[in-house]
């Protein structure tokens, strides 16, 4: 599946147009949380298609993994609606959020270090497990049934990623790149509608960087969800985002397709202050 044209919707939102006529997987209207006075986000206002690509960029500091904080109700919004897949996410813990349709990986990678790899995977797996706890320890009720297909789950999604052979390390011992993978391994887990990724590339070398890009693109065809990610690697952005929205000191500057971000008067001043240019490579 390739980048599709970026076209309106009644709402002004713009989404690919092979999601023009599906409810938008998520929606957020006048999104907003204060900090002891302090706006930190405000009218943050977005909508992204059922299989888009989407990018949220801006300057250090301008308040995206704060977005992302929100989005999966690690903070309560201050103002504002969220809706996921048509339903508000309000007054919903971080672990309903999630089975709502809503995973996240994070600027520091969060795995379970001294589990294997095959089992960090299976932590994912939990929302689509219905068996007790009591049949879990009693080991009744189908439960060697629903382990035999959570290993099954967990090795296709290890093999998805090229990780199968990895299965009973122990993840703590992996390669950077090779965590990064597992972190979104096991987010994709979940089955969720929409993943979002913060800072995917950070640390990786420009032939792992090609790989996420790739895995990015992947994920989006094969799973047939929508991508979310704050990343720094302008390339990587523009390559592969179809829509962009742009922060700076918490609110929404611009929003449009790579090429419409590239050349705004608003962008470029926000990265580069008042110099002339576009808005090609990565963040200071």
């Amino acid at each position: 599946m390739s980048k599709d044209k970026m076209v309106p919707v009644p709402s002004n939102a713009i989404v690919p147009e092979r999601d023009i006529n599906k409810i938008p997987i998520l929606e957020t209207h006048h999104l907003g949380i204060d900090f002891g006075g302090l706006k930190a986000v405000d009218e943050f206002s977005i909508t992204v298609g059922r299989t888009e690509i989407s990018g949220l960029i801006g300057p250090n500091g301008a308040g995206k993994t704060t977005v992302f904080n929100l989005l999966t109700n690690v903070y309560q919004p201050t103002r504002g609606t969220i809706l996921l897949d048509g339903k508000s996410t309000a007054k919903k813990s971080t672990a309903q959020i999630n089975k709502m349709g809503i995973a996240r990986t994070f600027q520091n990678i969060r795995l379970f270090s001294n589990m294997s790899v095959i089992d960090n995977v299976r932590v994912g797996l939990h929302n689509s497990t219905n068996q007790s706890l009591a049949a879990s320890l009693t080991r009744l009720f189908g439960y060697k049934t629903s382990e035999r297909k959570s290993l099954e789950e967990a090795m296709e999604l290890l093999s998805f990623f090229h990780m199968d052979d990895m299965a009973n390390r122990q993840a703590g011992s992996l390669p950077y790149g090779a965590q990064r993978r597992l972190e979104i391994a096991r987010a994709l887990a979940t089955r969720p509608g929409i993943i979002l990724l913060d800072e995917p590339a950070a640390g990786m070398n420009p032939s792992e960087t090609a790989e996420l890009m790739e895995n990015i693109r992947r994920i989006r065809d094969n799973f047939n969800i929508a991508v979310m990610l704050i990343e720094h690697d302008m390339n990587l952005v523009m390559n592969i985002c179809e829509g962009i929205c742009v922060l700076d000191h918490g609110k929404v500057i611009a929003k449009g397709s790579p090429d419409e971000i590239r050349s705004n008067p608003k962008v470029i001043e926000a990265y580069l202050g008042k110099k002339k240019g576009g808005v090609e490579g990565g963040e200071e």
